[in-house]
C-alpha cells in the first residue's frame, strides 16, 4: 500500500512578526472604519511571525500582476528543485522513480504547468504523468495527497511526488479594504513543501483510504475576485461554522474503516485558524493538544495554504510515532470543499524497501483496497459528537 514519505520544508528568510503586521494596518489603514475589527481579528490569529518570499518593503509595493506573476516563476524555479531533492532523498528515490508529479499552488499561474519545467531540467523521465492542480486553495494539500493515493492504487508500485508552492504575500493588495483582504494580510505566509508517496516500502504515513466533502452553498465563502491587479482574496465570516458539517464527514470516512475519528493517534489538519481547529477540536471531543502540530504551523508560520498539512506532518515525523499509530489527515479551502485520508503509521523496516523499476504504463489497473465511502448522503448539522465511552 501506498507511503506518504517525510516531506521538506522551506520557508524563505524574511520575516514579519505579529507586532509589525500590527503597526502597519495602523499606519496604512488608519482612516480604516473597521480597523478596530481588523486589528482584533489579525491578534486573534495568534500568528506570531511569518515568512515572505521579498524583503517587506518589497512585499508593500504593487508593480502590477504581471510582473509579480513573472516573480512567482522565476523564485519557484530557483526554489522548488533544492526541496524536491530532499524529498526524493528522505523518501530513498531518485527522480527516474517518479511516475506522476501532483503540483499545487494557488499563489501564480503557469502555461504549461511548472510539472512541464521540472521533468525537462530536473531529471524526471519524459512519461511523468502531471497533475497541476491551481483552484483548490487550502485544500490543495489534502487533494494532492489523496490524488497520489488514487494513482497508487491504479497502478500498485508507482511513486508520485507532490509539490506545494505558495507564496501568498505576492496576493497583498495595497489599496484593497475589504475585511477579508486585511485579514488575509495578518495570516498568510509563503512556503515551499513537497513530499513523496511510494507505491511500496517507505516509513511514513500508509494510507489506507480518502474523501472528498463539498458543503453544498459556500461556493462564494471562500474566494479570489481576479481583477487586473491580481488575486483579491474574500473571505466570508461564516467559514468557521461550516466545521460542523466537516467533523461528520471526517466521522463518515473513518466509520468506512471501522476506525473512530474520535480517538485516533495523530492528527494532520489544515491550520486555516485558531477558530477552525478549536471548532473541529470540540466536535471530534478530542484535546487541543491533538492538533499541536498545526497549531505550531499556525504560530510558527501563519497560514501557508496548501502546505500547511505538510509542515505540520513534517513536525509529526520530527515527533516520532510507533508503528501501527493510526491518524488522519485533511485539508479545507475553496468550495467550501474538505479533503481527507486516513493512515497507519509504518517504519522503514516493516516492509522491505527498494525502488521500483520500469513503465507504469506496463501495470494493470487495479484497486484492491476497501470500497470508498459514500460520502454523498445528506450530513447531520450541527454535528452530534460521539459519546467516546460508548462502544
Amino acid at each position: 500500500m501506498a507511503v506518504l514519505c517525510r516531506p521538506a520544508v522551506w520557508v524563505p528568510e524574511n520575516t514579519i512578526s505579529m507586532e509589525e503586521t500590527l503597526a502597519l494596518a495602523r499606519r496604512l489603514h488608519a482612516g480604516h472604519e473597521r480597523l478596530p475589527l481588523v486589528l482584533r481579528m489579525i491578534r486573534n490569529t495568534g500568528v506570531a511571525k511569518r515568512h515572505l518570499v521579498q524583503p517587506l518593503a518589497v512585499t508593500l509595493t504593487h508593480p502590477g500582476f504581471e510582473a509579480r506573476n513573472r516573480f512567482y516563476v522565476r523564485e519557484a524555479r530557483a526554489r522548488v528543485p533544492d526541496v524536491v531533492r530532499e524529498a526524493l532523498s528522505s523518501a530513498e528515490v531518485t527522480a527516474r522513480d517518479i511516475d506522476t508529479i501532483v503540483f499545487v499552488s494557488c499563489t501564480g499561474f503557469t502555461m504549461p504547468p511548472l510539472t512541464s519545467w521540472m521533468i525537462n531540467e530536473l531529471g524526471f523521465r519524459s512519461n511523468t504523468r502531471q497533475i497541476p492542480i491551481a483552484q483548490l486553495g487550502c485544500a490543495a494539500g489534502g487533494a494532492a495527497v489523496n490524488r497520489a493515493h488514487d494513482f497508487c492504487r491504479a497502478y500498485p508500485g508507482s511513486n508520485v511526488l507532490i509539490v506545494a508552492c505558495e507564496f501568498c504575500s505576492l496576493c497583498y493588495q495595497p489599496d484593497d479594504l475589504d475585511v477579508g483582504s486585511l485579514l488575509s494580510d495578518g495570516l498568510f505566509g509563503d512556503a515551499i513543501a513537497a513530499a513523496v508517496m511510494r507505491g511500496s516500502g517507505g516509513e511514513g504515513v500508509e494510507l489506507v483510504g480518502n474523501a472528498s466533502h463539498l458543503v453544498p452553498g459556500t461556493e462564494d465563502w471562500i474566494a479570489y475576485e481576479v481583477k487586473a491587479t491580481g488575486f483579491h482574496f474574500r473571505l466570508d465570516k461564516r467559514v468557521p461554522g461550516t466545521m460542523n458539517v466537516i467533523a461528520p464527514a471526517l466521522d463518515t470516512l473513518a466509520e468506512a474503516y471501522g476506525w473512530d475519528a474520535t480517538d485516533l493517534d495523530f492528527y494532520i489538519i489544515h491550520a486555516g485558524g485558531p477558530r477552525i481547529l478549536d471548532d473541529l477540536c470540540g466536535y471530534l471531543k478530542v484535546p487541543p493538544n491533538a492538533f499541536r502540530h498545526s497549531r505550531a504551523t499556525l504560530t510558527e508560520y501563519g497560514n501557508i495554504a496548501s502546505a500547511v498539512v505538510f509542515e505540520a506532518l513534517r513536525r509529526q515525523f520530527a515527533e516520532g510515532l510507533p508503528p501501527g499509530a493510526r491518524g488522519m489527515l485533511a485539508g479545507f479551502g475553496p468550495g467550501i470543499t474538505a479533503e481527507s485520508c486516513l493512515g497507519t503509521w509504518v517504519h522503514s523496516d516493516r516492509v522491505r524497501s527498494g525502488r521500483r523499476t520500469g513503465n507504469v504504463d506496463a501495470l494493470p489497473v487495479q484497486l484492491p483496497v476497501p470500497p470508498e465511502p459514500d460520502l454523498h448522503s445528506e450530513t447531520p448539522s450541527p454535528h452530534q459528537p460521539k459519546n467516546r465511552g460508548s462502544a
